[in-house]
């Protein structure tokens, strides 16, 4: 089974539309074929963005990401980074890196090419919905 850290705007995608996002979460995470790994501080991430008012014009929303907070909160597996890091431009997405860097996840999954320009980091492989869907999730 793959340890795998999630981008928050990958479940903000398998919230709204059904694609490799959606697949992700509902065909893999939620039927236990794949551990998620998470922090505090991504958690609190995935709740603030989960929550935001622009997202109210999907019908379900709110309700469809409530229920996906707590199965996040149940099946992840947590850790405490140990490192503070200062790679990416964005600096929020650093969290990344450093959760990373503790739970040796196997892929980071990301929509965000702009700020993770670099494919791996360490162990882990940084890569899309798409690209772990057509080439990694069977391994």
């Amino acid at each position: 089974m793959h340890n795998i850290i999630i981008d928050t705007n990958v479940f903000v995608s398998s919230l709204i539309q059904k694609s490799y996002p959606y697949r992700i979460v509902y065909e893999l995470f939620i039927e236990d074929k794949i551990q998620i790994c998470t922090s505090e501080k991504l958690l609190y991430e995935y709740y603030e963005v989960l929550h935001r008012s622009k997202f109210s014009i999907y019908k379900d929303f709110l309700v469809r990401a409530e229920t996906l907070l707590t199965t996040i909160m149940l099946k992840s597996k947590k850790f405490i980074p140990e490192i503070e890091l200062d790679i990416i431009s964005d600096k929020k997405d650093n969290m990344l890196l450093e959760l990373a860097d503790i739970c040796s996840a196997d892929f980071l999954i990301t929509g965000n090419t702009n700020d993770f320009t670099f494919a791996q980091y360490k162990k882990t492989k940084i890569i899309t919905p798409k690209e772990y869907w057509d080439n990694y999730q069977y391994f």
